[in-house]
């Protein structure tokens, strides 16, 4: 019987309070699946593959941000294909997997939750992924949690401006 070699999955989990919008004002804001870039800070690019957002099963592709190259600014775009795998609205989560791409991601499952509090809410981001070369788990929990902040920031600032909108 062969060694295996594989190292146990990265498992993390990040979470963003939100201080004024209720879970109900923020989740249709995740739900739009091929919508990511509108929040996310690295993503220049989120754009259907296949399928309706929203619905198990459908496709989409991510791309933004670069790997440096000896401590340039040159680099490489990053890019994944991603696969909704479940939605559940009632609940307000949704997994997804990464499916392809240059950026080393394998095995990546993340599970993202609104969690109703009082006042406001947080989001929850769970997720696993095999061990990636060049990074440490510890880089990659800064930078999800990280670009979790900038989302939750950016979502509070659009929903105050609508709600400003509705106001007048």
């Amino acid at each position: 019987m062969a060694n295996d070699q594989h190292q146990p999955k990265w498992e993390g989990k990040a979470f963003a309070e939100l201080a004024g919008p209720k879970a109900e004002q923020v989740w249709p804001l995740l739900q739009d699946f091929f919508g990511l870039d509108k929040w996310f800070p690295t993503l220049t690019t989120c754009l259907p593959v296949e399928g309706v957002s929203g619905q198990p099963g459908c496709v989409r592709f991510c791309a933004g941000f670069k790997t440096p190259v000896n401590g340039s600014d040159e680099g490489t775009v990053n890019w994944t294909k991603q696969k909704l795998l479940s939605i559940d609205p009632s609940e307000m989560d949704f997994s997804y997997s990464i499916v392809d791409g240059n950026v080393g991601f394998n095995g990546y499952v993340s599970t993202v939750k609104v969690l109703p509090k009082e006042p406001g809410c947080d989001i929850e981001w769970k997720y696993e992924v095999e061990p990636v070369k060049g990074w440490t788990l510890k880089d990659l929990d800064f930078f999800i949690a990280s670009g979790l902040q900038v989302m939750a920031r950016r979502m509070e600032a659009a929903l105050r401006v609508f709600q400003a909108s509705m106001a007048q």
